[in-house]
């Protein structure tokens, strides 16, 4: 009888641990995000002050293509959708479905890098580098910035991916995948003020 008492208490204690150790992650993974929004909010002043100091150089009119930038944008948006339906079939236990969605959301997320690379890599071709003006200076660290995260995303959806086919669809597992779907759409929502503020007050 004591035995028994003794092994409840047990697991108990270390359901109460786990459970504390899943909050203290939650907690600094909001920590970080909200460094992360300094982060973003420091750049998007620094664009504020110094974005449309072309110094007689191109200007976002000359340099931007709406269309391009439209898909572009839809490839981020509609992964945040996939990923959205992601987290249901997770916490529906479809590992299958889970594994999908993920893998959809990373090729998407790819695609908007790969179109974001090659609007960089045609910038400075025609001599619209980030030493070229102030303009092109806070462009290039804020989009950069911003391409960087998403590309960390990317490797960490890959990750998850292994780890989901390799364990199925734990409880930290769970806890991982919603600390990356926190990150994925803020990433989202960061490319929105992006897209408003940086190309679309240059090109209208």
């Amino acid at each position: 009888m004591n035995t028994n008492v003794s092994q409840n208490a047990s697991v108990h204690t270390a359901d109460a641990e786990h459970h504390d150790h899943g909050e203290i992650r939650t907690f600094g993974f909001w920590i970080y995000l909200m460094s992360d929004l300094v982060l973003f909010s420091v750049l998007f002043a620094t664009y504020a002050v110094i974005g449309f100091n072309s110094a007689g150089g191109p200007t976002g009119k000359d340099l931007f293509d709406l269309p391009y930038l439209f898909v572009e944008t839809m490839f981020l948006l509609v992964s945040s959708v996939a990923f959205g339906l992601t987290m249901i079939a997770m916490h529906n236990g479809k590992q299958k479905q889970v594994i999908i969605g993920l893998i959809i959301t990373a090729l998407l997320g790819l695609g908007f890098i790969g179109m974001e690379i090659n609007e960089f890599v045609n910038m400075i071709h025609d001599g619209a580098g980030p030493d070229r003006s102030g303009f092109l200076s806070a462009f290039f660290t804020l989009v950069g910035t911003h391409g960087a995260h998403v590309t960390f995303g990317i490797i960490w959806i890959a990750t998850m991916i292994g780890q989901i086919a390799k364990s199925g669809i734990t409880e930290g597992i769970s806890s991982r995948m919603m600390r990356l779907s926190l990150f994925w759409h803020f990433l989202d929502i960061v490319w929105i003020g992006v897209f408003s503020f940086v190309y679309l007050m240059h090109v209208i």
